[in-house]
Protein backbone atom coordinates (compact mmCIF):
# COMPACT_ATOMS: atom_id res chain seq x y z
CA UNK A 1 0.00 0.00 0.00
CA UNK A 2 1.24 3.48 -0.84
CA UNK A 3 2.23 5.72 2.03
CA UNK A 4 -0.37 8.44 2.32
CA UNK A 5 0.20 11.97 3.55
CA UNK A 6 -2.75 14.33 3.93
CA UNK A 7 -2.26 18.09 3.94
CA UNK A 8 -5.27 20.01 5.28
CA UNK A 9 -5.03 23.68 4.41
CA UNK A 10 -3.31 23.05 1.08
CA UNK A 11 -4.30 26.55 -0.04
CA UNK A 12 -1.24 27.66 1.91
CA UNK A 13 0.47 27.10 -1.41
CA UNK A 14 4.00 28.05 -0.32
CA UNK A 15 3.95 25.31 2.30
CA UNK A 16 2.44 22.91 -0.23
CA UNK A 17 5.25 23.64 -2.70
CA UNK A 18 7.87 22.94 -0.06
CA UNK A 19 6.23 19.73 1.08
CA UNK A 20 5.84 18.44 -2.48
CA UNK A 21 9.48 19.25 -3.24
CA UNK A 22 10.61 17.38 -0.13
CA UNK A 23 8.42 14.38 -0.95
CA UNK A 24 9.84 14.21 -4.47
CA UNK A 25 13.39 14.37 -3.13
CA UNK A 26 12.83 11.83 -0.32
CA UNK A 27 13.53 8.14 -1.09
CA UNK A 28 11.22 7.21 1.80
CA UNK A 29 8.19 8.65 -0.01
CA UNK A 30 8.81 7.67 -3.61
CA UNK A 31 5.45 6.76 -5.13
CA UNK A 32 3.42 7.95 -2.12
CA UNK A 33 -0.07 9.43 -2.23
CA UNK A 34 -0.48 13.09 -1.32
CA UNK A 35 -3.99 14.09 -0.31
CA UNK A 36 -4.67 17.83 -0.60
CA UNK A 37 -7.61 19.36 1.28
CA UNK A 38 -8.87 22.94 1.39
CA UNK A 39 -12.40 24.24 1.92
CA UNK A 40 -11.75 26.95 -0.71
CA UNK A 41 -12.12 25.27 -4.13
CA UNK A 42 -10.06 27.93 -5.89
CA UNK A 43 -7.20 27.68 -3.40
CA UNK A 44 -7.33 23.90 -3.67
CA UNK A 45 -7.18 24.10 -7.46
CA UNK A 46 -4.12 26.35 -7.22
CA UNK A 47 -2.34 23.99 -4.84
CA UNK A 48 -3.19 20.95 -6.95
CA UNK A 49 -1.99 22.64 -10.12
CA UNK A 50 1.38 23.53 -8.63
CA UNK A 51 1.80 20.06 -7.12
CA UNK A 52 1.04 18.32 -10.43
CA UNK A 53 3.43 20.56 -12.36
CA UNK A 54 6.21 19.83 -9.85
CA UNK A 55 5.56 16.09 -9.98
CA UNK A 56 5.51 16.06 -13.79
CA UNK A 57 8.71 18.13 -14.01
CA UNK A 58 10.60 15.47 -12.04
CA UNK A 59 8.71 12.50 -13.49
CA UNK A 60 7.82 11.47 -9.96
CA UNK A 61 5.39 8.63 -9.26
CA UNK A 62 3.64 10.49 -6.45
CA UNK A 63 -0.12 10.51 -6.96
CA UNK A 64 -2.45 13.34 -5.95
CA UNK A 65 -5.95 13.18 -4.50
CA UNK A 66 -7.99 16.25 -3.57
CA UNK A 67 -11.20 17.24 -1.80
CA UNK A 68 -12.78 20.18 -0.02
CA UNK A 69 -13.83 17.73 2.73
CA UNK A 70 -11.04 16.08 4.74
CA UNK A 71 -13.24 13.07 5.48
CA UNK A 72 -12.99 12.06 1.82
CA UNK A 73 -9.19 11.90 2.04
CA UNK A 74 -8.32 10.83 5.60
CA UNK A 75 -8.93 7.03 5.41
CA UNK A 76 -5.62 5.09 5.43
CA UNK A 77 -3.54 8.21 6.07
CA UNK A 78 -0.12 7.61 7.58
CA UNK A 79 0.42 11.31 8.30
CA UNK A 80 -1.92 14.28 8.62
CA UNK A 81 -0.57 17.84 8.51
CA UNK A 82 -2.71 20.91 9.23
CA UNK A 83 -1.78 24.36 7.95
CA UNK A 84 -5.25 25.91 7.95
CA UNK A 85 -5.86 29.64 8.34
CA UNK A 86 -9.58 30.18 8.92
CA UNK A 87 -10.73 33.34 7.16
CA UNK A 88 -7.42 33.79 5.36
CA UNK A 89 -5.55 37.06 5.16
CA UNK A 90 -8.73 39.16 5.15
CA UNK A 91 -9.67 37.83 8.60
CA UNK A 92 -6.08 38.19 9.77
CA UNK A 93 -6.23 41.88 8.85
CA UNK A 94 -9.18 42.39 11.19
CA UNK A 95 -7.25 40.73 14.03
CA UNK A 96 -4.65 43.48 13.71
CA UNK A 97 -6.59 46.51 12.44
CA UNK A 98 -9.41 46.42 15.01
CA UNK A 99 -7.04 46.49 18.04
CA UNK A 100 -5.17 49.39 16.40
CA UNK A 101 -8.29 51.50 16.94
CA UNK A 102 -7.68 51.00 20.66
CA UNK A 103 -3.96 51.87 20.53
CA UNK A 104 -2.74 48.28 20.37
CA UNK A 105 -0.14 47.61 17.68
CA UNK A 106 0.86 44.10 16.64
CA UNK A 107 3.54 43.22 14.09
CA UNK A 108 2.09 39.72 13.59
CA UNK A 109 -1.07 39.12 15.60
CA UNK A 110 -1.17 35.34 15.20
CA UNK A 111 -0.08 34.00 18.61
CA UNK A 112 -0.82 36.28 21.58
CA UNK A 113 -2.24 39.78 22.17
CA UNK A 114 -5.79 40.45 20.91
CA UNK A 115 -4.97 39.32 17.38
CA UNK A 116 -3.66 35.94 18.45
CA UNK A 117 -6.56 35.40 20.85
CA UNK A 118 -9.09 36.35 18.16
CA UNK A 119 -7.40 34.03 15.70
CA UNK A 120 -7.60 31.16 18.19
CA UNK A 121 -11.37 31.55 18.45
CA UNK A 122 -11.65 30.86 14.70
CA UNK A 123 -9.00 28.17 14.52
CA UNK A 124 -9.82 25.91 17.44
CA UNK A 125 -13.32 24.62 16.50
CA UNK A 126 -12.35 23.43 12.97
CA UNK A 127 -9.11 21.90 14.26
CA UNK A 128 -11.06 19.99 16.91
CA UNK A 129 -13.42 18.81 14.18
CA UNK A 130 -10.47 17.62 12.08
CA UNK A 131 -9.00 15.82 15.09
CA UNK A 132 -12.28 14.00 15.69
CA UNK A 133 -12.28 12.88 12.04
CA UNK A 134 -8.71 11.63 12.40
CA UNK A 135 -9.69 9.65 15.49
CA UNK A 136 -12.51 8.05 13.52
CA UNK A 137 -10.99 7.52 10.06
CA UNK A 138 -7.22 7.08 10.60
CA UNK A 139 -6.63 6.71 14.35
CA UNK A 140 -3.05 5.49 13.92
CA UNK A 141 -1.93 8.43 11.77
CA UNK A 142 0.71 10.85 13.00
CA UNK A 143 -0.93 14.28 13.37
CA UNK A 144 1.27 17.37 12.97
CA UNK A 145 -0.06 20.91 13.26
CA UNK A 146 1.59 24.05 11.86
CA UNK A 147 -1.40 26.38 12.31
CA UNK A 148 -1.11 29.32 14.71
CA UNK A 149 -1.60 30.10 17.52
CA UNK A 150 0.37 26.91 18.11
CA UNK A 151 0.11 26.45 21.86
CA UNK A 152 -3.59 27.30 22.10
CA UNK A 153 -4.47 25.12 19.10
CA UNK A 154 -2.57 22.06 20.31
CA UNK A 155 -3.84 22.48 23.86
CA UNK A 156 -7.46 22.68 22.67
CA UNK A 157 -7.15 19.64 20.38
CA UNK A 158 -5.71 17.48 23.15
CA UNK A 159 -8.16 18.77 25.75
CA UNK A 160 -11.25 18.29 23.58
CA UNK A 161 -10.34 15.06 21.74
CA UNK A 162 -7.33 13.37 23.39
CA UNK A 163 -5.84 13.06 19.88
CA UNK A 164 -2.04 13.32 20.35
CA UNK A 165 -1.30 16.21 18.01
CA UNK A 166 2.28 17.45 17.78
CA UNK A 167 2.95 21.11 16.95
CA UNK A 168 5.82 21.92 14.60
CA UNK A 169 7.52 25.23 13.80
CA UNK A 170 10.90 25.98 12.24
CA UNK A 171 11.62 28.99 14.49
CA UNK A 172 13.94 27.44 17.09
CA UNK A 173 15.85 25.60 14.36
CA UNK A 174 16.57 28.84 12.54
CA UNK A 175 17.48 30.84 15.65
CA UNK A 176 19.89 28.13 16.76
CA UNK A 177 21.64 28.48 13.39
CA UNK A 178 21.53 32.27 13.72
CA UNK A 179 23.33 32.09 17.08
CA UNK A 180 25.89 29.70 15.62
CA UNK A 181 26.58 32.14 12.80
CA UNK A 182 26.82 34.97 15.33
CA UNK A 183 29.88 33.34 16.97
CA UNK A 184 31.25 31.76 13.81
CA UNK A 185 30.45 28.17 14.77
CA UNK A 186 29.41 25.60 12.16
CA UNK A 187 25.66 25.07 12.78
CA UNK A 188 26.04 21.30 12.81
CA UNK A 189 28.41 21.58 15.78
CA UNK A 190 26.06 23.43 18.15
CA UNK A 191 23.33 22.10 20.44
CA UNK A 192 20.87 23.84 22.70
CA UNK A 193 18.27 23.39 25.42
CA UNK A 194 15.16 25.52 25.42
CA UNK A 195 11.53 25.79 26.36
CA UNK A 196 8.71 28.30 26.33
CA UNK A 197 5.66 29.08 24.23
CA UNK A 198 5.95 28.86 20.45
CA UNK A 199 7.26 32.23 19.16
CA UNK A 200 8.75 33.01 22.57
CA UNK A 201 10.95 30.03 23.41
CA UNK A 202 14.01 30.68 25.56
CA UNK A 203 17.29 29.09 24.48
CA UNK A 204 19.02 29.00 27.86
CA UNK A 205 21.77 26.45 27.21
CA UNK A 206 23.87 26.78 24.05
CA UNK A 207 26.93 24.66 23.36
CA UNK A 208 29.61 24.36 20.72
CA UNK A 209 31.04 20.84 20.71
CA UNK A 210 29.78 20.46 24.25
CA UNK A 211 31.40 23.66 25.54
CA UNK A 212 29.24 26.37 27.09
CA UNK A 213 29.05 29.00 24.35
CA UNK A 214 26.85 31.56 26.13
CA UNK A 215 29.94 33.49 27.33
CA UNK A 216 31.15 33.49 23.72
CA UNK A 217 27.84 34.95 22.55
CA UNK A 218 28.09 37.64 25.24
CA UNK A 219 31.66 38.48 24.19
CA UNK A 220 30.60 38.75 20.56
CA UNK A 221 27.73 41.03 21.60
CA UNK A 222 30.02 43.21 23.73
CA UNK A 223 32.48 43.54 20.88
CA UNK A 224 29.74 44.66 18.51
CA UNK A 225 28.75 47.33 21.03
CA UNK A 226 32.31 48.58 21.32
CA UNK A 227 32.74 47.14 24.81
CA UNK A 228 35.47 44.88 26.15
CA UNK A 229 35.10 41.39 24.70
CA UNK A 230 37.53 39.60 27.09
CA UNK A 231 38.58 37.04 24.50
CA UNK A 232 41.83 35.85 26.10
CA UNK A 233 40.30 33.23 28.40
CA UNK A 234 37.66 32.31 25.84
CA UNK A 235 40.35 31.50 23.28
CA UNK A 236 41.72 28.90 25.69
CA UNK A 237 38.33 27.17 25.63
CA UNK A 238 37.56 27.93 21.98
CA UNK A 239 40.89 27.85 20.09
CA UNK A 240 38.90 27.91 16.83
CA UNK A 241 37.92 31.55 17.22
CA UNK A 242 40.02 34.31 15.72
CA UNK A 243 37.98 37.41 16.38
CA UNK A 244 34.42 37.51 15.07
CA UNK A 245 32.79 38.04 11.72
CA UNK A 246 30.62 41.12 11.26
CA UNK A 247 28.27 39.38 8.84
CA UNK A 248 25.63 38.67 11.52
CA UNK A 249 24.53 41.73 13.50
CA UNK A 250 22.35 42.07 16.60
CA UNK A 251 20.94 45.47 15.67
CA UNK A 252 17.86 44.05 13.92
CA UNK A 253 16.63 42.41 17.16
CA UNK A 254 17.46 44.87 19.96
CA UNK A 255 14.72 43.70 22.33
CA UNK A 256 15.65 40.02 22.08
CA UNK A 257 19.26 40.89 22.81
CA UNK A 258 18.15 42.95 25.81
CA UNK A 259 16.44 39.79 27.09
CA UNK A 260 19.74 37.95 26.59
CA UNK A 261 21.58 40.65 28.56
CA UNK A 262 19.22 40.22 31.50
CA UNK A 263 18.60 36.47 31.53
CA UNK A 264 21.50 34.96 29.56
CA UNK A 265 18.92 33.27 27.37
CA UNK A 266 17.90 34.18 23.83
CA UNK A 267 14.21 34.13 22.81
CA UNK A 268 13.23 32.46 19.57
CA UNK A 269 12.04 33.72 17.17
CA UNK A 270 13.44 37.27 17.40
CA UNK A 271 11.78 40.63 17.92
CA UNK A 272 8.97 40.43 15.36
CA UNK A 273 7.26 37.73 17.43
CA UNK A 274 8.84 38.14 20.86
CA UNK A 275 7.71 41.74 21.43
CA UNK A 276 4.08 40.56 21.39
CA UNK A 277 4.72 38.61 24.60
CA UNK A 278 5.70 41.88 26.36
CA UNK A 279 3.01 44.41 25.28
CA UNK A 280 3.41 46.46 28.45
CA UNK A 281 6.92 47.45 27.30
CA UNK A 282 5.71 48.91 24.00
CA UNK A 283 2.83 51.32 24.77
CA UNK A 284 1.07 52.46 21.60
CA UNK A 285 3.45 50.22 19.68
CA UNK A 286 6.50 52.41 20.41
CA UNK A 287 9.57 50.39 19.41
CA UNK A 288 13.00 52.08 19.34
CA UNK A 289 11.69 55.17 17.57
CA UNK A 290 9.31 53.27 15.31
CA UNK A 291 5.82 51.79 15.59
CA UNK A 292 5.26 48.04 15.69
CA UNK A 293 3.39 46.70 12.71
CA UNK A 294 3.65 50.04 10.90
CA UNK A 295 7.24 50.98 10.11
CA UNK A 296 8.73 48.24 12.31
CA UNK A 297 7.89 44.81 10.88
CA UNK A 298 5.13 46.27 8.69
CA UNK A 299 1.99 44.17 8.91
CA UNK A 300 0.63 45.70 5.71
CA UNK A 301 3.76 44.60 3.86
CA UNK A 302 3.35 41.07 5.20
CA UNK A 303 -0.22 40.91 3.94
CA UNK A 304 0.67 42.44 0.56
CA UNK A 305 3.52 39.98 0.21
CA UNK A 306 1.17 37.08 0.87
CA UNK A 307 -1.39 38.37 -1.62
CA UNK A 308 1.26 38.86 -4.30
CA UNK A 309 2.79 35.45 -3.68
CA UNK A 310 -0.60 33.81 -4.05
CA UNK A 311 -1.22 35.56 -7.38
CA UNK A 312 2.17 34.34 -8.60
CA UNK A 313 1.34 30.79 -7.48
CA UNK A 314 -1.94 30.91 -9.37
CA UNK A 315 0.01 31.84 -12.51
CA UNK A 316 2.35 28.89 -11.97
CA UNK A 317 -0.58 26.57 -11.31
CA UNK A 318 -2.28 27.45 -14.60
CA UNK A 319 0.92 27.39 -16.64
CA UNK A 320 0.94 31.14 -17.29
CA UNK A 321 4.22 31.36 -15.42
CA UNK A 322 7.09 28.82 -15.62
CA UNK A 323 7.79 26.56 -12.68
CA UNK A 324 10.82 27.77 -10.73
CA UNK A 325 13.00 24.70 -10.38
CA UNK A 326 14.83 26.50 -7.57
CA UNK A 327 12.11 25.11 -5.29
CA UNK A 328 13.91 21.76 -5.49
CA UNK A 329 17.10 23.26 -4.07
CA UNK A 330 15.95 22.54 -0.55
CA UNK A 331 17.53 23.74 2.67
CA UNK A 332 16.63 22.31 6.05
CA UNK A 333 13.49 23.92 7.41
CA UNK A 334 9.87 23.57 8.30
CA UNK A 335 8.63 21.32 5.48
CA UNK A 336 11.58 18.93 5.65
CA UNK A 337 11.13 18.55 9.39
CA UNK A 338 8.05 16.36 8.95
CA UNK A 339 9.85 13.94 6.67
CA UNK A 340 12.95 13.88 8.88
CA UNK A 341 10.77 13.04 11.87
CA UNK A 342 9.01 10.24 10.03
CA UNK A 343 12.33 8.85 8.80
CA UNK A 344 13.67 8.81 12.37
CA UNK A 345 10.55 7.10 13.68
CA UNK A 346 10.63 4.48 10.95
CA UNK A 347 14.37 3.73 11.24
CA UNK A 348 14.82 4.22 14.99
CA UNK A 349 17.43 6.98 14.66
CA UNK A 350 16.13 8.89 17.70
CA UNK A 351 17.15 12.39 16.66
CA UNK A 352 16.10 15.46 18.64
CA UNK A 353 13.57 17.93 17.20
CA UNK A 354 11.91 21.09 18.43
CA UNK A 355 8.24 20.26 19.01
CA UNK A 356 5.17 21.50 20.86
CA UNK A 357 3.97 18.94 23.40
CA UNK A 358 2.16 18.83 26.76
CA UNK A 359 4.48 19.25 29.72
CA UNK A 360 4.29 15.87 31.44
CA UNK A 361 6.96 16.72 34.00
CA UNK A 362 9.77 17.60 31.60
CA UNK A 363 9.83 21.17 32.93
CA UNK A 364 9.02 20.92 36.67
CA UNK A 365 8.58 24.67 37.25
CA UNK A 366 5.93 25.04 34.53
CA UNK A 367 2.32 23.76 34.73
CA UNK A 368 1.72 20.07 34.15
CA UNK A 369 -0.13 19.56 30.86
CA UNK A 370 0.62 23.00 29.40
CA UNK A 371 1.71 22.82 25.75
CA UNK A 372 5.34 23.93 25.57
CA UNK A 373 7.90 24.15 22.81
CA UNK A 374 10.81 21.94 23.84
CA UNK A 375 13.36 19.44 22.52
CA UNK A 376 12.12 15.88 22.16
CA UNK A 377 13.42 12.62 20.76
CA UNK A 378 11.56 11.06 17.83
CA UNK A 379 11.05 7.35 18.52
CA UNK A 380 8.97 4.61 16.92
CA UNK A 381 6.41 5.12 19.68
CA UNK A 382 6.23 8.90 19.38
CA UNK A 383 8.08 11.81 20.92
CA UNK A 384 9.86 11.61 24.27
CA UNK A 385 10.54 15.04 25.74
CA UNK A 386 14.02 15.89 27.01
CA UNK A 387 13.95 16.59 30.75
CA UNK A 388 14.70 20.24 31.57
CA UNK A 389 14.89 20.45 35.38
CA UNK A 390 17.29 23.40 35.20
CA UNK A 391 15.01 25.80 33.32
CA UNK A 392 15.47 29.06 35.25
CA UNK A 393 12.65 30.16 37.54
CA UNK A 394 13.06 33.71 36.24
CA UNK A 395 12.15 32.61 32.73
CA UNK A 396 9.44 30.28 34.02
CA UNK A 397 7.69 33.29 35.57
CA UNK A 398 7.46 34.94 32.13
CA UNK A 399 6.09 31.79 30.50
CA UNK A 400 3.61 31.17 33.31
CA UNK A 401 2.05 34.59 32.88
CA UNK A 402 1.22 33.88 29.24
CA UNK A 403 0.01 30.33 29.86
CA UNK A 404 -2.85 31.71 31.95
CA UNK A 405 -4.14 33.79 29.03
CA UNK A 406 -3.73 30.84 26.66
CA UNK A 407 -5.83 28.55 28.86
CA UNK A 408 -8.56 31.19 29.10
CA UNK A 409 -8.43 31.51 25.30
CA UNK A 410 -8.86 27.75 24.87
CA UNK A 411 -11.86 27.68 27.19
CA UNK A 412 -13.44 30.69 25.45
CA UNK A 413 -13.05 29.05 22.03
CA UNK A 414 -14.31 25.62 23.08
CA UNK A 415 -17.35 27.04 24.85
CA UNK A 416 -18.15 30.09 22.73
CA UNK A 417 -17.88 32.18 25.89
CA UNK A 418 -17.68 35.97 25.41
CA UNK A 419 -16.89 36.54 29.07
CA UNK A 420 -13.86 34.26 28.94
CA UNK A 421 -12.74 35.95 25.72
CA UNK A 422 -12.70 39.26 27.61
CA UNK A 423 -10.84 37.66 30.53
CA UNK A 424 -8.26 36.26 28.10
CA UNK A 425 -7.72 39.74 26.64
CA UNK A 426 -7.15 41.16 30.12
CA UNK A 427 -4.90 38.30 31.26
CA UNK A 428 -2.76 38.71 28.13
CA UNK A 429 -1.78 42.22 29.28
CA UNK A 430 -2.18 44.25 26.12
CA UNK A 431 -5.58 45.50 27.37
CA UNK A 432 -5.91 46.73 30.95
CA UNK A 433 -9.36 48.38 30.97
CA UNK A 434 -12.29 45.91 31.21
CA UNK A 435 -14.57 48.31 29.32
CA UNK A 436 -12.09 48.57 26.44
CA UNK A 437 -11.66 44.78 26.47
CA UNK A 438 -15.42 44.32 26.20
CA UNK A 439 -15.80 46.76 23.30
CA UNK A 440 -12.86 45.25 21.44
CA UNK A 441 -14.13 41.73 22.01
CA UNK A 442 -17.54 42.60 20.61
CA UNK A 443 -16.02 44.28 17.56
CA UNK A 444 -13.76 41.30 16.86
CA UNK A 445 -16.61 38.83 17.35
CA UNK A 446 -18.84 40.74 14.96
CA UNK A 447 -16.08 41.05 12.35
CA UNK A 448 -15.60 37.28 12.40
CA UNK A 449 -19.24 36.30 12.93
CA UNK A 450 -19.31 33.97 9.90
CA UNK A 451 -16.48 31.89 11.41
CA UNK A 452 -17.63 31.95 15.04
CA UNK A 453 -20.87 29.99 15.14
CA UNK A 454 -20.22 28.93 18.75
CA UNK A 455 -20.52 32.56 19.86
CA UNK A 456 -23.71 33.29 17.96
Amino acid sequence: MRKKIVLIGAGSAAFTQGLVADLILSPDFEGCELGLVDIDPQALETAEGIARRMIESRKSEIIISTSTDCRDILPNALVVVTTIGVGGRRAWEQDVFIPRKYGIYQPVGDTVMPGGISRALRMIPPLVKIANSIAELCPNAWFFNYSNPMSANCCAIRQATNVPVVGLCHGVFHVERQLADFIGAPPEEVTSLYTGINHCTFIYDFRWKGRDALPLIQARLNQERGESACLTKLKEIFPEIDGFSNEVQSASNPFSWSIFDTYQAYPAVNDRHVVEFFPERFPNGAYYGKTLGVDAFSFENTIAGGDNAYVAMQAISTGKKPLDNGIFQRSAGEHEQVLDILHCMEHGQRRIFSVNLPNLGAVPNLPFGAVLELPAVATATGFRAIQLPDFPNTLASIVNRKLTAIQLTVEAALNGDRGLFIEALLADGAVVDPNVAGKMADELLEAHRSNLSAFF
